[in-house]
């Protein structure tokens, strides 16, 4: 079944803020107020805690992230902890898998499959590890992924290291995995690499994996909406990852 599938660009965006316009758009969605969405953005640096997070994979306190200027959020996607940051491309997909996608591990995979595509591109030999998500260079991680899927509309997603500054991930352990590292396209290949051509990357690797006619958009994720359709609605998640 062919989607159409509205992409924003949004440049960097705070967490929270993030965080809260998922949300929105989750409830539009399931609502049919607007159609699948696709959110391209980078974050500051923020550590965010998963349903599944352990407090010994923080290495600092509260109190020395705030001052190194990292922000901190439990949210309610699946798995462990994770750094997000400037140079990274996170991607938060807001889908209805019904009916024909409703099947979490195949969601999960294709998200993996699309950094898979994306690092290949650009030469580079990526791949999965078994029983551990995301996508892998060796034994460093260089794509992160993380969901939650509520009547089958998906929010959270992944997030691809381009130009991440990878010392920043020292202060946690990440996603809870001990013995594994991360990397960056730019350390892989070792040079600079533009965000926007990455971007471009992502959004035709996206659209071959979702069978996907994908449309940039310009205009804000819910200009137009009306603010009932995007209002708080409780909902019982379909299975997190």
């Amino acid at each position: 079944m062919t989607r159409r599938v509205r992409v924003h660009r949004l440049g960097p965006v705070p967490y929270g803020e993030a965080h809260e316009l998922q949300e929105r758009l989750v409830n539009a969605r399931i609502r049919g107020a607007i159609g699948d969405t696709l959110l391209l953005l980078e974050h500051p640096p923020v550590i965010t805690l998963g349903r599944g997070a352990k407090e010994e994979n923080v290495l600092l306190s509260p109190e020395r992230l705030a001052a190194l200027g990292f922000e901190v959020h439990e949210i309610g996607r699946g798995g462990d902890v994770t750094y997000h940051g400037p140079g990274q491309i996170v991607g938060y997909p807001i889908l209805d898998l019904a009916p024909d996608r409703k099947d979490v591990r195949r969601y999960v995979k294709d998200l993996e499959e699309l950094m898979i595509r994306v690092a290949a591109g650009y030469g580079l030999e990526a791949a999965r590890i078994d029983k551990l998500n995301g996508t892998w260079i060796g034994s460093n991680k260089i794509g992160a992924i993380g969901v939650r899927i509520s009547r089958w509309v998906t929010m959270h997603g992944f997030a691809f290291n381009v130009s991440t500054n990878l010392d920043h991930f020292g202060v946690i352990v990440p996603c809870g995995i001990q013995g594994k590292g991360v990397t960056s396209l730019e350390r892989e290949l070792g040079r600079e690499v533009e965000l926007d051509e990455v971007m471009d990357r992502i959004e035709a690797r996206f659209a071959e994996l979702f069978d996907a006619t994908l449309e940039r958009a310009d205009a804000a994720p819910l200009a137009g909406v009306d603010p009932s359709a995007w209002a708080p609605e409780p909902w019982r998640d379909a299975r997190g990852t």
